[in-house]
């Protein structure tokens, strides 16, 4: 599933000076601090165990060596096959609005670099993430396992149609933007479940929450953004 490509009116986009020394551990890790402190707190993001998470997980690891050193700038960075790996606020507030619980089992719908499987793997007992590229799929699969992310499962395919063999899931979390909230994912949503997609055309979508209440959909608009569109895969004649 293509990931997204997002950008939200506040955002500027850092670049980094040609001659620029690799950094180190360390000064990755100042950085992401940097990051939480400035990019996510000072936005709003309150939930500590989602703070925790996006202080500890190396977003330098998810991205092409040649880039890593943008890694804690504010807005999404190149990870090949024309995708991206998402601004991390964009990763915190999405994460945030699903209240993710120790015992929950997620489905993610476009796993891109991983990144945010990572993130949600240090929240939650199991992740389930669907990617459409597969050598995306194949490259996430190799950082999550180098990482020690043994709770994250990653597969090809198309997540419209989500992973109805290990379904029902306590929430969904949709990287890629669908014309309409697709059915099979409603299906597979846990009753008091919380799925989070963005929903509409290019150029106008917004980021929706939806809860799942006795079989019906509570809908609310938590952020206008853009993401790139859902691909499918081609319909078996």
């Amino acid at each position: 599933m293509r990931i997204v490509a997002q950008y939200l009116v506040f955002v500027a986009i850092a670049t980094t000076g040609c001659g620029q020394q690799t950094p180190t551990a360390a000064d990755f890790a100042a950085r992401r601090n940097r990051m939480v402190e400035q990019q996510l707190k000072l936005r709003g993001i309150k939930d500590e165990r989602v703070l925790a998470a996006m202080a500890k997980v190396p977003r330098e690891e998810f991205i092409p060596v040649d880039a890593r050193a943008d890694a804690y700038e504010d807005g999404p960075l190149p990870i090949g096959y024309d995708q991206t790996i998402s601004q991390p606020y964009v990763v915190a507030f999405m994460t945030e609005q699903l209240r993710p619980k120790r015992s929950d089992r997620i489905l993610e719908i476009g796993s891109g670099s991983g990144y945010q499987a990572a993130i949600l793997g240090e929240l939650v007992a199991e992740v389930y993430t669907i990617e459409i590229v597969e050598p995306l799929a194949k490259n996430a699969e190799a950082t999550l396992q180098r990482l020690g992310y043994n709770n994250v499962h990653i597969k090809v395919g198309d997540g419209y149609r989500g992973w109805p063999e290990e379904a029902p899931f306590d929430a969904i979390i949709v990287t890629c933007a669908p014309e309409k909230v697709p059915q099979p994912l409603v299906d597979q949503l846990k009753d008091g479940g919380r799925m989070v997609v963005p929903v509409g055309e290019r150029f106008a979508q917004q980021l929706y929450l939806l809860e799942k209440k006795n079989g019906e959909l509570k809908e609310s608009v938590t952020l206008p953004v853009r993401f790139v569109p859902m691909q499918r895969e081609p319909e078996k004649k």
